[in-house]
């Protein structure tokens, strides 16, 4: 699994023009499923381990500006948006292979599993829809963008 986290002043996406889903101050996350996630991704320690990351990073700016606040602390939230493309190879040719994303049926369960799971974690939680053309919008702040790997943890 891999996360694209960006903090942001607002984010939204849209698809075919109207906008699905918006958040103000939060996090906006791109999230991809590769070829070692399976049905038992859910409920792991690899899991759960990302999902205290994203709502704990103190990546916010508290008093006097010291960036020592998470998610609950400013009370962010959260827009998810599924991407396979995290997964792509690019070492040969012009055209990026994505053979090792997750299959579209598994990586949608995940997706909206993920999703759900988050909800505990932090109040709000907006998600875009898994497999449409999409148009992100969002207004990075700092910019502060991570990213974080299940390889890593």
């Amino acid at each position: 699994m891999r996360i694209v986290l960006q903090r942001v002043k607002s984010g939204s996406v849209s698809v075919a023009g109207e906008e699905i889903a918006a958040i103000g101050t939060g996090v906006v996350l791109l999230v991809g499923f590769g070829p070692e996630d399976g049905e038992d991704l859910p409920g792991s320690r690899v899991w759960t381990t990302l999902l205290n990351k994203i709502s704990g990073l103190r990546i916010f700016p508290g008093e006097g500006g010291r960036v020592d606040r998470s998610l609950p602390d400013v009370g962010g939230e959260v827009l998810a948006v599924s991407q396979f493309t995290l997964y792509a190879d690019c070492r040969k040719g012009r055209r990026p292979s994505f053979s090792r994303a997750a299959e579209p049926g598994l990586a949608a369960r995940l997706f909206d599993r993920f999703v759900e799971d988050l909800g505990v974690h932090c109040p709000v939680v907006r998600k875009g829809r898994f497999g449409a053309d999409t148009d992100v919008a969002l207004c990075n702040w700092g910019p502060v963008t991570l990213v974080l790997d299940s390889a890593d943890f």
